[in-house]
């Protein structure tokens, strides 16, 4: 039996330089690797996060593939992909699903794993 399976890792960063503390303005990049570890080719179709900032304000985004794609992942095959998040407080964490379909066309969710944004020196 073929299996469906996409691993998700992330390595978030500050981006000081885009970021303006005076004005509650933090802006943070994440790195996302994508890799098929099931037994079979899957398509990411969709994406869907869960944002949520220091003050425990939560947005909710939607949307299509991921940076403009809609990967294609052989077994083995990885997609690697940086976007970013502005916040208005110097903490917060994303978690979410990528919505993908086998190619035999099942429906299947990949877990992103949830991770911290976070402006150096904040967290202890």
């Amino acid at each position: 039996m073929k299996t469906l399976e996409l691993s998700v890792t992330v390595s978030p960063r500050y981006l000081a330089e885009h970021s303006d503390p005076a004005r509650q303005q933090y802006v943070f990049a994440y790195t996302i690797r994508i890799t098929n570890t099931g037994s079979q080719p899957a398509q990411l179709i969709s994406r869907h996060w869960t944002i949520v900032d220091g003050e425990q304000a939560v947005q909710e985004v939607r949307g299509l593939g991921v940076v403009g794609q809609q990967p294609l992942l052989k077994p083995g095959e990885s997609f690697e992909y940086t976007s970013g998040c502005p916040l208005k407080t110097p903490v917060g964490s994303m978690r979410g699903t990528y919505h993908c379909v086998g190619e035999d066309g099942t429906p299947f969710e990949a877990l992103i794993p949830e991770f911290v944004l976070a402006m150096p020196r904040t967290l202890h």
